[in-house]
C-alpha cells in the first residue's frame, strides 16, 4: 500500500499522524520508534503501488541502442532528461526501457510528492487507472550509483525485489535509500537527471491532498497520501539515444 513513511528526516507521515481534520501532522519517531521499527520505516520509504496492480505474463528485454540510453519526457510543467545507466543495472534499465518503448508511461501521473525526500511516478494513468506492469526485476541495488539529488530510482513494496514500472527521483540526497549491508539491500538507481531539475523542483513545490482509489486486490477504497493537488501527467516517455 502507499501509506508512506518518513522517518529519516526527522519526520513520519502515517495514520498516526492525522489531525482531526485529516492532515498529517509532522512527528519526531526517534521519541518512540525502537531500533526494529526503525528498519521496517526504511523498508517502508517508498513503497509503490503494485498491489493495486496485475502482471503481464511476459517481460520481452529491450536491446540497448546506445552505451547510456537517454529519454526524454515530456511533463504537463516541462521536459526532463534522464540518462541511463546500463552497466551497472542492466536488468533495471531494460525494464525502464520496455515500459519505454512500450508507451507505458504515456499519461501517466507522478502521484506522489514529497518536498525534502523524491517524486514518485509510473503507477497510475490519468484519472488514477491501473495497467497491467510486468512481472517485477530482481534488485540491483549493490551497484555503486548513488541516492543523490538529482538521481533516479526504482519503487519497491516490501518485498526486496518488487521493482516493477514505478520509479522516483530524489530531490535531495537520500543515502538511507542505498545498499545497506545490514538490511541486505536497497532501493535500486539506474538514471540521472542531465537536464530538467527545474522542473522536478516545480512539482517537488505543489501541494498535496489525500485520496482514495479502488484496490483490486483487497477490493475496496484505500488511501493514498503526498498527492498532488494539481496533476502532473508526464504525456510521453521517448528514447533519444
Amino acid at each position: 500500500m502507499s501509506i508512506l513513511y518518513r522517518g529519516l528526516r526527522g519526520r513520519l507521515s502515517s495514520p498516526l499522524g492525522q489531525n482531526i481534520k485529516g492532515g498529517l501532522s509532522p512527528l519526531n519517531p526517534l521519541k518512540w520508534i525502537s531500533p526494529i521499527c526503525y528498519i521496517i520505516i526504511i523498508f517502508l520509504l517508498i513503497t509503490s503501488i503494485s498491489e493495486l496492480t496485475w502482471c503481464k505474463d511476459t517481460t520481452p528485454t529491450p536491446s540497448f541502442t546506445s552505451k547510456y540510453p537517454v529519454v526524454l519526457m515530456e511533463t504537463s510543467l516541462g521536459n526532463i532528461f534522464l540518462k541511463l545507466y546500463p552497466n551497472k543495472a542492466p536488468k533495471t534499465c531494460a525494464n525502464f526501457l520496455l515500459y519505454v518503448h512500450d508507451n507505458y508511461y504515456d499519461n501517466t501521473l507522478f502521484h506522489r510528492v514529497i518536498d525534502g525526500f523524491l517524486i514518485q511516478g509510473g503507477g497510475f494513468k490519468r484519472g488514477f487507472i491501473q495497467t497491467h506492469t510486468y512481472k517485477p526485476i530482481i534488485n540491483e541495488s549493490k551497484n555503486g550509483l548513488p541516492n543523490l539529488r538529482g538521481w533516479v530510482g526504482m519503487a519497491l513494496t516490501t518485498n526486496e525485489n518488487s521493482a516493477a514500472s514505478q520509479f522516483y527521483i530524489n530531490v535531495v540526497n537520500n543515502p538511507d535509500l542505498d545498499y545497506n549491508r545490514r538490511r541486505g539491500y536497497g532501493f535500486t538507481v539506474f538514471a540521472k537527471i542531465i537536464d530538467g531539475m527545474d522542473i522536478v523542483d516545480r512539482i517537488k513545490k505543489l501541494k498535496t491532498r489525500r485520496i482514495t482509489v479502488y484496490s483490486t486486490l483487497y477490493k475496496r477504497e484505500i488511501p493514498l497520501y503526498n498527492v498532488p493537488s494539481k496533476e502532473v501527467v508526464i504525456y510521453s516517455a521517448r528514447q533519444i539515444r
